[in-house]
């Protein structure tokens, strides 16, 4: 199943600020982690592993802790550059002894691993005890980066799988609500719509476009005010942040 169009890779904010903050305005999905990850990040000291670093973009949110990123040898194929100080592994077992790392970081990528719970057990694992887990998770998305896109995750079913993999003081916060997912649908509705596979197609559906776009505006400028009075729903947000714990080590065997 091919994908329409390619999620564009996120890239950090200190190459071009302007261009970001244009771009968040727009991406309700990456404005959203940015705030949720901007709260967070700052507070963690010591060894931070960047699990799934991508183009690495949130490492400037990291105030003087020291920064080590990991991702899959097949990241080019999630359209990320290959960057010098991110390692990169087969995707099966992190590369690291137990108990490296102060804290863990890992932002949209539990959706794309084909076994979450034996990957939360490996996170948990290079995690010190004491140590924190800032994970985010997607929950209204499209499809992407097919066909490496396998679960939605609920608040609770991320509860009994953090929990199983032995986190503890679990905290999971809704990222937007129900008017920034309906502005975050029209607005790929539209872009699907200007690009439309076949080129003849675009006779119909560049008028539609001509109807659409004042409405996405409209809800896209509903949804930012909607989320910074706590307006809508959360029952049906983008996505999740998660804050956990490590707590103690794990049992033998547990």
């Amino acid at each position: 199943m091919a994908e329409s169009f390619r999620p564009i890779a996120v890239r950090p904010p200190t190459e071009n600020r302007a261009l970001f903050h244009v771009r968040c305005l727009i991406d309700l999905q990456l404005l959203t982690i940015y705030r949720f990850l901007r709260n967070h990040l700052r507070a963690c000291k010591g060894r931070v592993l960047d699990v799934g670093a991508g183009e690495a973009p949130w490492r400037d949110l990291l105030d003087g802790a020291e920064y080590v990123g990991v991702d899959v040898e097949v990241a080019g194929e999630f359209g990320m550059r290959r960057k010098a100080h991110v390692t990169y592994y087969d995707g099966n077992t992190l590369p690291f002894a137990d108990e490296t790392f102060d804290h863990l970081l890992c932002t949209e990528v539990l959706e794309h691993v084909p076994e979450p719970r034996r990957f939360l057990a490996d996170l948990n694992r290079v995690l010190r005890v004491g140590g924190s887990l800032v994970l985010t998770v997607p929950w209204s998305a499209r499809l992407h980066h097919t066909p490496h896109d396998y679960t939605r995750f609920t608040r609770f079913g991320l509860n009994l799988m953090l929990q199983a993999a032995g986190f503890s003081g679990i905290v999971i916060e809704e990222r937007g609500n129900d008017v920034a997912v309906i502005a975050n649908k029209l607005l790929v509705l539209t872009v699907r719509l200007l690009r439309p596979r076949r080129p003849i197609h675009r006779l119909w559906t560049w008028a539609l476009v001509l109807v659409l776009a004042p409405l996405t505006v409209a809800t896209l400028v509903a949804a930012h005010a909607a989320m910074l009075l706590g307006l809508g729903s959360a029952d049906d947000p983008l996505g999740y942040g998660v804050i956990a714990l490590k707590s103690a080590a794990p049992s033998p065997g547990g």
